[in-house]
């Protein structure tokens, strides 16, 4: 069954390593099965204004076994994640996908 990382970031500091955490964050996840659903943000804020503040990032990987061998493996803890330290705020969910009689 798929699972799904959902992620939503206020980035208040543009450092340069952000943009080096991006392309790495990305290579490393597809590493693990893991493909972009969405990422950026919102095209039209229609309710609320906490989200028009930040962007959100759906990523969707084959299982949970796949999403938490990403997240949590030595090459995203150590080398990839300590990039974005000191760029903003992070709030990230993992969700396993519904089953097909519940959607």
């Amino acid at each position: 069954m798929a699972a799904y990382m959902v992620a939503l970031a206020k980035i208040t500091n543009f450092k340069p390593e952000l943009k080096e955490y991006a392309q790495r964050s990305a290579a490393e996840m597809k590493k693990h099965g893991g493909v972009y659903i969405v990422r950026g943000p919102a095209a039209e804020n229609v309710d609320g204004d906490i989200l028009g503040e930040m962007s959100a990032i759906v990523a969707e990987f084959p299982s949970m076994a796949h999403l938490q061998a990403y997240v949590k493996g030595d090459e995203y803890v150590n080398n990839i994640k300590p990039l974005r330290e000191g760029t903003g705020e992070y709030h990230i969910g993992f969700y396993d996908e519904l089953p097909s009689d519940q959607r």
